[in-house]
C-alpha cells in the first residue's frame, strides 16, 4: 500500500466520525451520544477513533477514554454483527442458563476467554440480569427477547441467523 493509499484509507475511516461530530456540533457535553453513535457504526470504540474524538472536541484523551470505560454499554473490543446476551441472574441460573451458554460456546467454538467468533458474526455475552425473571432462562439476540430457552433452542436461534446470513450473501 502506498503512502497516498494509506492516507486515503485513514481519511475514509474518520469520515463517519466527522459526520457524527458535526451532527453533534462538536459539543464536548454530547460526548456520550457521540460515543454511542460511533459504537453503533463500528460496533465498538477503536482506540484511534477515541483519540480522534478527543482531539476534535479539544478534550483530554484520558477523559474520553474514562467515559468509554466507565459505562458498561461501551466496548473497546470488536463485537460480532449479532450480539447474544444470556442472563445469568439467580432465576435464569437456577433454570439452566449455564447449559445454554455452554451449548452456544460449543456451537460457535467460543470460550470464556473468546466471546466473538472469528468471522465476526456473533458475540456471546453474559449479563447479571435482563429484568425478565419470569421468562427464565432468558436470551436476548440483537435486542429481541427469548424466554424459557433450552440449549437446543439457543443453538437453533444461531442456526437460523446463519441460514439468513447465508441466504442474504447468496442473493
Amino acid at each position: 500500500m502506498t503512502a497516498k493509499n494509506s492516507s486515503l484509507t485513514t481519511s475514509r475511516k474518520f469520515d463517519k466520525v466527522c459526520e457524527i461530530l458535526d451532527k453533534n456540533h462538536h459539543d464536548p457535553a454530547r460526548l456520550i451520544p457521540i460515543l454511542q453513535q460511533v459504537q453503533d457504526f463500528y460496533r465498538y470504540l477503536p482506540e484511534d477513533v477515541l483519540t480522534f474524538i478527543a482531539t476534535s472536541l479539544s478534550t483530554p484523551p484520558s477523559h474520553v477514554y474514562g467515559v468509554a470505560t466507565f459505562y458498561a454499554h461501551f466496548t473497546l473490543k470488536p463485537k460480532g454483527k449479532h450480539t447474544i446476551r444470556l442472563c445469568d441472574g439467580t432465576a435464569c441460573h437456577v433454570r439452566g442458563s449455564e447449559k445454554n451458554l455452554n451449548a452456544l460456546y460449543e456451537r460457535l467454538k467460543l470460550s470464556p476467554s473468546q466471546h466473538t467468533t472469528d468471522d465476526m458474526l456473533f458475540t456471546v455475552e453474559t449479563v447479571s440480569c435482563l429484568g425478565a425473571c419470569g421468562l427464565a432462562p432468558v436470551i436476548v439476540v440483537d435486542e429481541k427477547v427469548y424466554g424459557s430457552v433450552t440449549p437446543e433452542e439457543a443453538v437453533a436461534l444461531v442456526e437460523n441467523i446463519i441460514a439468513e446470513e447465508n441466504a442474504a450473501a447468496a442473493a
